[in-house]
C-alpha cells in the first residue's frame, strides 16, 4: 500500500496539469482575497482579512474541482490504468492509494491557498487607511473550515471523475453542481440545505438552522462517499 501510495503522489507532482491547477488556485485565491479585502477598506467597513478570504472561497473552489478531476481523467484519457493496473493488480488498492494521494494534496494546496489568500488579504488592510479588524479565535476556526471544505469539494470531484472517466463530462458536472444548480433549485427553499456545497458551506460560513459545521461537512462528505462508491464499483466491475 505504502509503495502504490507513494506512486499516486509521484505522479500528482510530475503531472503538469496539476501543478497548473495548483498554482492558478493559490494565485487566484490571493488576488481574489486581495481585491475584497480593497473593497472593504474603500468602503470603511469593519472587517478582517479573515472576511476576505472566505468570500473568495466560492472562486477558490474551481481550483479544487480542477485537482479532483484532472488527474483521474488524465489516466482514462492515455490509458494509463492499464500501466498502473499491472504494477498493482489489485483494484480497490488502486482506488484507496489514488484517494489518498488526492487528500494530501488538496489538503497543502488548500492550506497554502487559505493562507496566502490571508496574507494577501491582511497585507492589503495594513496599506490602506482604513486598517483591519484583528482575527478571533473564531475566525482562525473559520480558516480551518475552509481548507477541509477545498478537500472535500476537491474529494467529491475525484469521486464524480471517477464515475464519469472523462474531463469534461466530469468538469461540467462538477461546475453545474456546484455553481448552478444551487441558484436553480432555491424553490426547494430550505431543501436545499442537503445540496453539496451548501451543507460545506457551514464550515466556514454557517449560517443555517439545522446544520452545523460538523454535520454539515458530513452532509458534503457523504456525497463523496456515495459517488466514490459507485466510481470504485465502476473501476472494478469493468475494464480499466
Amino acid at each position: 500500500m505504502r509503495r502504490a501510495l507513494g506512486a499516486e503522489l509521484s505522479k500528482l507532482r510530475t503531472l503538469p496539469l496539476t501543478t497548473y491547477a495548483a498554482a492558478g488556485m493559490i494565485l487566484v485565491s490571493a488576488l481574489i482575497a486581495a481585491a475584497l479585502a480593497g473593497v472593504h477598506a474603500e468602503r470603511g467597513g469593519a472587517a478582517s482579512a479573515v472576511d476576505a478570504v472566505l468570500e473568495a472561497m466560492p472562486y477558490a473552489q474551481a481550483g479544487a474541482i480542477l485537482l479532483g478531476v484532472v488527474p483521474v481523467a488524465h489516466e482514462y484519457a492515455g490509458r494509463q490504468f492499464s500501466t498502473t493496473l499491472i504494477a498493482v493488480p489489485r483494484r480497490m488498492r488502486v482506488i484507496v492509494a489514488k484517494t489518498c494521494a488526492a487528500m494530501v494534496m488538496l489538503f497543502l494546496v488548500g492550506t497554502l491557498s487559505v493562507a496566502v489568500a490571508w496574507l494577501s488579504a491582511e497585507l492589503t488592510h495594513r496599506a490602506s487607511d482604513a486598517g483591519g479588524v484583528a482575527a478571533t479565535a473564531e475566525d482562525l476556526a473559520r480558516l480551518g473550515g475552509a481548507i477541509v471544505y477545498l478537500v472535500l469539494i476537491g474529494l467529491l470531484a475525484h469521486a464524480a471523475t471517477l464515475v464519469l472517466r472523462h474531463l469534461v463530462p466530469a468538469l461540467v458536472s462538477m461546475l453545474v453542481v456546484v455553481y448552478i444548480l444551487p441558484f436553480a433549485l432555491t424553490a426547494l427553499g430550505e431543501h436545499t440545505r442537503w445540496l453539496p456545497t451548501r451543507a460545506g458551506s457551514q464550515l466556514f460560513a454557517p449560517d443555517d438552522a439545522v446544520l452545523t459545521a460538523f454535520t454539515g461537512a458530513l452532509v458534503l462528505l457523504a456525497w463523496s462517499i456515495a459517488l466514490g462508491v459507485a466510481g470504485t464499483a465502476r473501476f472494478t466491475l469493468s475494464d480499466a
